[in-house]
């Protein structure tokens, strides 16, 4: 009987050392890649037209110029976007990581482990595979 109350009192097994740093090292590299990214848009909004293209003019010559340079502008900024939208997810895993290394691979919904190749494929990953699954089947029905 002392056994049995024992084992419910016993912490949930904390991710190996090991592991910790492979997964920390992996989200460091994935963010320097995301502000690596972030900085080319950056170079992509901070030009002007005139000098994209060579002409000192602040006008195109053509309508259909304008037009393409417009749509540029707006998938560099949609990109830009979602990088940082990354970019804050991987912020929050290292946050997670940091702050509460025994919690750090569990999953949020149902506090099992996430699996080492989920984590390894999404480092920033809060759910396990199941329950991110239902999460998505629940966004489609409704």
């Amino acid at each position: 009987m002392a056994t049995a109350a024992s084992k419910k009192t016993q912490k949930p097994k904390a991710m190996p050392k090991k592991n910790l740093q492979h997964f920390e090292k992996r989200l460091l590299e994935e963010r320097k890649r995301v502000l690596k990214e972030l900085g080319h848009y950056d170079e992509t909004f901070g030009s002007t037209p005139q000098g994209a293209d060579g002409d000192l003019s602040a006008y195109s010559f053509h309508m259909a110029d304008q037009g393409t340079d417009a749509m540029e502008r707006e998938k560099a900024f949609l990109f830009a976007s979602q990088e940082g939208r990354f970019l804050w997810h991987i912020d929050e895993a290292l946050r997670r990581l940091y702050r509460n290394p025994e919690q750090f691979g569990k999953c949020h919904n149902c506090g099992r482990e996430i699996s080492f190749e989920r984590l390894d494929a999404l480092p920033h990953a809060r759910y396990c595979i199941e329950c991110k699954q239902r999460e998505e089947d629940g966004k489609r029905q409704a």
